[in-house]
């Protein structure tokens, strides 16, 4: 081993000691030379070897004496040659203005000479710079116009180059497709020329790409060469490459490579404190766990990695980050807080979207360019001595016929302003008529809205009204009914007309007179809210049983009292809904149920869970509703019927009931036989309901 390493240490040092010969050499030429002509040609060489070598100051100072020589001599092709290097150097200065200015220069002095090879060279270099500087769109211009020409005469170092820049173009504006098409062309040339730098970054970027198209064994392939070709066991390319091996193989389950990769890509990238490395590491092993069911694990090394999500701004990580989150909290049944992920992802993933479109509204894939355009050869031109040696007659007849063209020019031209003027007039015109049709428009549209608005105020104002009258109504009848029955039972009670025994024998029925005061008063006060639209639920799991337990503990004496049984097979169960909007519909439901029993009759309350509902039911064994009847329950009218002992109602609990459910996102409904008995059942929600 240490031979080979030895071995190839004096290949370096004598490719490198050749190289540094062959610049020592060329310079001992130009010395040497006498004709002025073999002198540039001779400094060209050098310049392009000492450019290849990357001494660029040296380069510079033979490019300055070259430059004063080839103009001495006008010597064209010396001239167009020194422009472009000297541009190529102040290109790797990173000297943007001076590159693109000396490009430009020696674009149009190779068009003179119809240099239609170096012309896409300098085309390539101009797309690469633009490309570098981020202008993708003008670098793709650029670029595709060297294509030809390069793919003609297959120079490869330049078409690396072209390839290069035009695959990291089309991945910067989105046009995918493109960008694999043309890694794949840099990465054949790569391969040729021996290319390990370029070769490795091609590996990469078409395994993202083909990762990005759901193909997942093309990716794996693709990160498995960059591995191969760094054998060196080099920390940086390792971390970075690990991370996405391991999400590769976690895509088919693979859990045994998918782990092996990413936990070394977790302590190379730890050690060398690599944080997008670290971010790409975490968030995958956060999946990993969580498809393995480890999820304190999982929340624990997720919420690191959204930490360094939006320390480092990687929105795509960010975004990867939310949608687990979201999955953990939903597996742990917390959906409160997966409903804010689910928030969190939608607006980053619009965002993203909206961005996306832009650049691809911003870009046109298809550009083509030819020989003539702005990009290549200028356009046929004729010289000054042309024109000299050109026959007098000729010029004379020339003149005349410029004159010509120029009345005719001008003719043309008065015609086309006076046009252009009674274009503008008309246009003008137009203008003002559709600006006084929009602000009729405008105005007709506010003044609907007004209206719409004061009839919807004016709707608004007489259901208040009529629910004022509905309420004075039952409160000065009913209510005032069972608050006179309890008022006279205590005045006798002051005034020594009732004895004890006697009093006694009246407690059931002043207890039954203010429970129908207590729960005329409350569902009144519940109706009267929903009427005003002042009703807003808020939400929460609570227990099923225990709101049975509180209600039936409320009815049991008068239950007692009436002789009716219950039977309670009601389950532990959680319901996603208002516990106090709950309560109330249960408490109206079983006083119901009680109204329209007999003696021996029995009250039997139920839950059970189906398609993912609560569904809570309370028969009985009453007196039952007929069909007729029974479309008049939910009816928001107060309609009622005697108790099987005579007790009131106003027709509101139902009614309430319904508007209560329905506020929740439930359903209530009711099966009824006459003279066998009835069931009301309600269904609610487990869980938020969606959007």
């Amino acid at each position: 081993m240490r031979r080979i390493i030895t071995l190839l240490i004096m290949l370096s040092m004598c490719v490198s000691f050749s190289q540094t010969n062959d610049i020592d050499s060329l310079a001992l030429e130009l010395a040497f030379q006498d004709q002025d002509s073999l002198k540039v040609e001779t400094s060209l060489k050098l310049i392009k070897g000492l450019y290849e070598k990357n001494e660029y100051e040296r380069a510079l100072k033979y490019i300055i004496e070259s430059e004063k020589l080839s103009n001495t001599l006008n010597y064209k092709v010396g001239i167009a040659e020194i422009t472009y290097y000297k541009a190529l150097i102040y290109a790797q200065k990173n000297d943007y203005i001076n590159a693109i200015s000396g490009y430009d220069k020696s674009k149009k002095l190779f068009g003179l000479l119809k240099d239609t090879l170096s012309i896409a060279k300098v085309n390539n270099s101009i797309g690469a710079i633009e490309i570098k500087r981020g202008n993708y769109n003008k670098g793709l211009r650029f670029s595709l116009s060297a294509i030809k020409e390069l793919e003609k005469r297959d120079l490869k170092d330049e078409l690396n180059l072209s390839y290069s820049n035009l695959a990291k173009s089309y991945y910067n504006i989105n046009l995918f497709e493109k960008a694999i098409e043309y890694y794949e062309k840099a990465l054949s040339i790569q391969l040729k020329i021996n290319d390990t730098k370029g070769a490795n970054e091609s590996h990469s970027k078409l395994a993202e790409l083909y990762s990005n198209k759901k193909e997942h064994r093309k990716a794996i392939e693709y990160y498995e060469k960059v591995l191969e070709n760094n054998k060196s066991n080099n920390d940086s390319v390792r971390g970075q490459v690990f991370p996405k091996l391991g999400n590769e193989y976690l895509q088919f389950h693979d859990y045994e490579k998918a782990t092996k990769y990413l936990v070394q890509g977790y302590n190379i990238n730890t050690r060398t404190n690599n944080k997008p490395g670290l971010l790409l590491t975490l968030n995958s092993l956060g999946d990993l766990n969580l498809q393995q069911g480890r999820l304190k694990i999982a929340e624990k090394q997720l919420l690191e990695a959204g930490e360094i999500a939006k320390k480092l701004d990687n929105k795509t990580e960010l975004l990867k980050h939310y949608k687990l989150m979201k999955s953990l909290d939903s597996i742990r049944k917390d959906f409160d807080r997966a409903f804010v992920w689910q928030r969190e992802y939608y607006q980053l993933n619009n965002r993203l979207k909206q961005n996306e479109v832009k650049i691809v509204a911003q870009t046109n894939p298809d550009v083509e360019l030819n020989i003539n355009s702005e990009y290549n050869t200028p356009q046929k031109t004729k010289t000054v001595t042309q024109f000299n040696n050109s026959n007098v007659d000729n010029s004379i007849h020339s003149n005349k016929t410029l004159e010509k063209y120029k009345l005719i020019l001008y003719g043309l031209l008065a015609a086309l302003i006076v046009v252009s003027a009674l274009l503008v007039l008309i246009y003008l015109k137009r203008n003002s008529n559709i600006k006084n049709l929009q602000d009729l428009e405008e105005k007709n549209v506010k003044i609907q809205l007004q209206n719409e608005a004061f009839l919807e105020q004016t709707k608004h104002l007489e259901n208040v009204n009529n629910v004022k009258d509905k309420l004075f109504s039952i409160v000065s009848h009913d209510l005032k009914d069972s608050l006179s029955s309890i008022n006279g039972f205590i005045d006798l009670l002051k005034d020594g007309s009732l004895s004890r025994e006697e009093f006694d024998d009246l407690i059931p029925e002043l207890s039954e007179n203010a429970n129908n005061a207590s729960l005329l008063l409350f569902n009144l006060l519940n109706w009267s809210k929903s009427q005003m639209q002042s009703l807003e639920p808020k939400p929460s799991l609570f227990d099923i049983q225990e709101v049975f337990e509180t209600k039936v503990k409320l009815i049991e004496q008068r239950m007692e009292n009436k002789g009716i049984d219950l039977i309670d097979h009601s389950l532990r169960d959680f319901a996603y809904a208002d516990r106090s909007m709950f309560e109330i519909v249960v408490q109206n439901l079983l006083a119901n149920a009680l109204k329209f029993c007999k003696s021996g009759d029995t009250i039997t309350i139920s839950n059970h869970i189906s398609n993912g509902s609560c569904i809570v039911s309370i028969a009985d064994t009453g007196i039952g509703i007929s069909k007729e009847n029974i479309s008049k329950l939910f009816n928001s009218s107060t309609f009622t019927t005697m108790g099987t002992d005579n007790e009131k109602g106003t027709g509101l609990g139902l009614s309430i009931c319904k508007e209560l459910v329905e506020l929740n996102h439930g359903k209530i409904w009711v099966e009824s036989t006459k003279g066998i008995g009835s069931t009301f059942y309600v269904q609610l929600p487990k869980s938020r309901p969606s959007a």
